[in-house]
């Protein structure tokens, strides 16, 4: 037993001390991948699978190590538990070989089995080259696991180095991708290639770094200064989230449920053309301190992310006045529909804060196709069944006012201020179409009309009395309101027609 067991400490050891490649990591400012793992999990948590697996090549033999440049297991977080895998980059720079994908299959089968999260810490140049169609074979595995996960328990990737190739498209299948500044790069081909096929030259962080995909793409949703902040922000999503689909999401209750909301008067202007910021309502109307803004920088001109309402986590959708009077443009409804729908399979209440003039007009929005993307956020709120929430502060116009609030899409409780605009479009557009003949003859009049069209239409009342509004509220009793609210509908149940699925339009 002593030489047997001699045997196994030393290959042990030399599993978890690499000096050389601690080094190569420490230069360029990044950690190696179980000083990762050892910044993610509670402490003394990670159990280790499949350590010993090696690549099986025998055109490779002379690469052979143990574990073959991926570290793969279980832990916990805040005490809950959740599969890892982290790549190494220091062996083979991270390439994704046969054995290299096994391991990431085995974690992501038992995180499905057990309903745990799964959470990639990704550091791969891609496809494996030497090991040919084996590598991309097993990468279809994982895809295909990602997709039946997808809905099922939370998938989390974080790129923490050059991802290029098939190591790219499982973070576009999970729920969220996290990006550190300067160092996280996600292309499908890289520089080098491009130039050659198409004679454009761009570097690693133009083409895919951290800012290209959480500002232009859309493609990430949080970026971090370094590595150990960006794994802290992974801990912090996890505290909104359930353990799978099956589970509500953690209760924290912090803030009083009867605090009034007086602030809000004085941060939204009455003057429906005055901007304001909504991370300012939003900071008053939820529970302090506890709103995690979900791809900040993407589509400026709507707000989504997770906040606590007398303790329970709720997903909010809000419009943004200061960027493009919080118009729905086809980013924003990408990025709404995708977040609602992630609320939605794991029974995350959603409240809206609507203050909308309408889908953004324009040649180039029509031709990039508003029409489709303007309708996936249609197809998300009506496919949902946990509680809708509706909040309309100012306006809520035409087919945004249909996406974002209207009741008989499937909104469970339409709140709205005195202040609260909501016709089919504004009165100075409304009057130009419907009074056209007699302003052609009378310019003059059309002030007149215009505060006609104003003290008949753009008022709630007028949508109050049709039965499209539930409450017509006080601001400073706003969040008083969200909560009765909210207590009366965390039971609901609400079932929908069989069928394998929907053909959502993509």
């Amino acid at each position: 037993m002593g030489d047997k067991l001699k045997e196994f400490l030393d290959k042990s050891k030399e599993l978890q001390n690499d000096k050389q490649a601690a080094e190569l990591q420490h230069k360029k400012g990044k950690l190696t991948t179980r000083e990762r793992l050892k910044h993610l999990l509670d402490a003394d948590s990670f159990v280790e699978l499949d350590a010993f697996a090696e690549l099986q090549s025998k055109e490779l033999e002379h690469k052979k190590r143990a574990g073959d440049g991926i570290v793969t297991g279980y832990g916990t977080i805040s005490k809950k538990p959740v599969y890892v895998y982290s790549q190494d980059f220091s062996f083979m720079g991270g390439s994704m070989g046969e054995m290299h994908n096994r391991r990431i299959v085995h974690v992501m089968e038992l995180a499905l089995k057990t309903g745990c999260p799964c959470i990639g810490l990704l550091d791969s140049g891609g496809a494996r080259i030497q090991e040919g169609i084996s590598a991309l074979d097993t990468g279809g595995r994982i895809f295909q696991l990602n997709t039946l996960m997808s809905g099922i328990v939370p998938q989390i990737s974080v790129i923490l180095g050059p991802c290029a190739g098939i190591a790219v498209y499982s973070p576009a299948l999970t729920d969220f991708i996290f990006m550190v500044k300067n160092t996280s790069y996600m292309f499908i081909t890289g520089p080098d290639v491009i130039k050659t096929v198409t004679g454009e030259s761009i570097d690693f962080e133009g083409l895919g770094g951290a800012k290209s995909h959480n500002e232009k793409s859309g493609v990430a949703h949080f970026m971090a200064d370094n590595e150990k902040e960006c794994l802290d922000m992974v801990k912090a999503l996890l505290s909104y989230l359930p353990q799978n689909n099956l589970e509500n999401p953690p209760y924290y209750s912090y803030d009083s449920k009867t605090r009034e909301t007086k602030k809000l008067e004085a941060i939204v202007p009455e003057d429906p053309k005055k901007t304001y910021d909504i991370r300012d309502v939003i900071a008053e109307v939820f529970d302090k301190r506890y709103f995690l803004d979900v791809q900040p920088s993407f589509a400026g001109n709507v707000v989504v992310g997770f906040a606590r309402l007398d303790g329970n986590v709720i997903g909010v959708v809000a419009n943004q006045p200061k960027v493009l009077a919080g118009c729905l443009d086809i980013n924003s409804s990408d990025k709404i529909s995708r977040f609602v729908r992630f609320c939605d399979c794991f029974n995350i209440p959603l409240i809206n804060i609507v203050d909308v003039t309408g889908y953004l007009p324009g040649t180039e929005q029509e031709h990039d196709g508003i029409i489709r993307h303007g309708a996936k956020v249609l197809y998300a709120y009506s496919e949902a069944t946990v509680p809708k929430i509706s909040l309309v502060l100012r306006k809520a116009f035409g087919g945004a006012y249909i996406a974002l609030v209207s009741k008989d899409m499937g909104f469970d409780k339409v709140i709205a201020w005195p202040t609260a605009e909501i016709a089919v479009m504004g009165a100075e557009q409304a009057v130009n179409i419907v009074n056209r003949d007699e302003l052609s003859k009378n310019p003059k009049i059309k002030s007149e009309l215009v505060n006609q069209y104003s003290e008949k239409y753009l008022n709630p009342y007028a949508a109050a009395k049709l039965g499209k509004i539930d409450m017509i509220i006080d601001p400073k009793n706003t969040r008083i309101a969200l909560i009765k609210c909210l207590e009366m509908l965390l039971s609901k149940r609400e079932k929908r027609p069989a069928k394998k699925h929907g053909n959502m339009p993509l």
